[in-house]
């Protein structure tokens, strides 16, 4: 495995998968458990979706979340410029 990068084993659905990355046990830890939660949510919402059309609405969520973010980090730089 490449030097800094973790395994970390998660629960998502029922399913088991192991997580790799550069993040912290605790960090991998807290993005499995809001993605199974997120997907619970989904089932309850959707209950005649795939579980593959639920985990892609899923995914458009946390990027348009994402995005969201972005932007509001971006007008806080500006104003911050602004105010020095």
């Amino acid at each position: 495995m490449p030097e800094g990068k973790r395994r970390y084993k998660a629960t998502i659905d029922g399913e088991s998968y192991t997580i790799v990355g550069p993040k912290s046990q605790e960090h991998m830890k807290t993005v499995a458990e809001t993605v199974d939660e997120q997907m619970k949510q989904l089932k309850e919402l959707t209950k005649g979706l795939s579980n593959e059309k639920r985990a892609i609405l899923l995914a458009i969520n946390a990027v348009s979340d994402q995005l969201t973010m972005r932007k509001e980090l971006e007008d806080i730089k500006k104003k911050l410029e602004h105010l020095e």
